[in-house]
């Protein structure tokens, strides 16, 4: 007998897999670096998926070889447009990993490990931010989230860039003083910001690390700095915005539940957490609002129990030994 899941939880910096059971208990987990289709194309994407998959058949003690599981559950950073979503879908069916797959956002897999039925509106903070909402009636509210071209400020490395950005104003005079300048040259272990821009410029540092600079922008906030505050707080109202917007779309205003997770938000959403809340109160005073801390994958999985139609032991057991 196959697994009942192949679970894929594809991020921008890491991807997890896990095999399931019927009774929703974890034969295999295993994690890689991540795979987003929109930085390393669809066919490495699909390799790198594969040989993770092939790991996880091999710890769980079955043959290398597809068919891994009796469905694919895959959630995926990348996954923004109806498009994207039809190619990956494509070809990961010509691999024959399953009998059955789904290919979704990886919002979903976030919105479902948060709430018990997959219904209400999650926002993911990590490298950039998205959000999707779901209704009880199976109606989806949803972003392009690629980028400033679709309206999007906020996630990991933007706040990175800005971080690096003030810092380098207030070391040059054309912008206001802020303790984001001792805390970024302390950071890259420099002289001066303008060393720091200029092994960016030459190629001596990635720009990926500015990504680095999101957990430092949240400490010299919590200091008190005047600038590193207002960066904080347009996210809190970006992310609040997002989750709004979505209730209204859906109709989602009695007592809904909006889940928050991802990097920027597992180190600062707490808080964030009050913020978000009480923008979202505006729109549904009674909304809860929660930080999600079981791993994304775990609503991939729940994702594919769903699809196979495993009952709630199934999936209370998938948490319980996976979260």
């Amino acid at each position: 007998m196959k697994p009942a899941v192949l679970a894929i939880d594809g991020g921008n910096s890491k991807t997890d897999v896990l095999l399931i059971a019927d009774d929703g208990s974890v034969l295999a987990s295993v994690r890689g670096p991540g795979a987003s289709p929109q930085h390393v194309g669809v066919r490495r994407c699909m390799e790198a998926l594969a040989e993770l998959a092939t790991t996880a058949a091999a710890q769980a003690g079955l043959p290398a070889g597809p068919p891994f599981a009796r469905h694919t559950a895959a959630c995926l950073a990348g996954a923004d447009l109806p498009r994207e979503e039809d190619e990956l879908r494509r070809a990961m069916a010509e691999l024959g990993w399953s009998e059955t797959l789904s290919v979704d956002n990886d919002t979903f897999a976030l919105l479902r490990a948060g709430t018990d039925d997959g219904v209400g509106v999650a926002v993911v903070c990590g490298a950039g931010i998205n959000s999707v909402g779901v209704a009880a009636d199976g109606r989806v509210s949803r972003f392009p989230a690629i980028g400033r071209i679709s309206g999007d400020w906020g996630g990991g490395a933007f706040l990175g860039q800005e971080a690096l950005w003030w810092a380098v104003r207030a070391e040059d005079g054309r912008g206001a003083p802020t303790e984001l300048l001792p805390a970024v040259v302390a950071h890259f272990g420099t002289r001066s910001a303008a060393e720091v821009v200029e092994a960016l410029h030459f190629g001596e540092l990635d720009h990926d690390v500015l990504h680095q600079l999101c957990p430092l922008l949240f400490e010299v906030a919590e200091a008190g700095d005047a600038i590193a505050t207002e960066l904080v707080d347009r996210q809190a109202e970006e992310i609040g915005l997002l989750a709004s917007v979505s209730l209204r779309r859906l109709d989602l205003l009695d007592a809904p539940t909006v889940v928050l997770g991802g990097g920027v938000l597992a180190g600062a959403g707490r808080r964030l957490l009050p913020d978000v809340h009480r923008r979202c109160a505006k729109v549904a005073p009674e909304v809860e609002v929660r930080l999600v801390e079981a791993p994304p994958v775990v609503g991939a999985g729940l994702l594919g129990l769903d699809r196979i139609g495993a009952d709630r032991t199934a999936a209370d057991n998938l948490r319980r030994t996976a979260g």
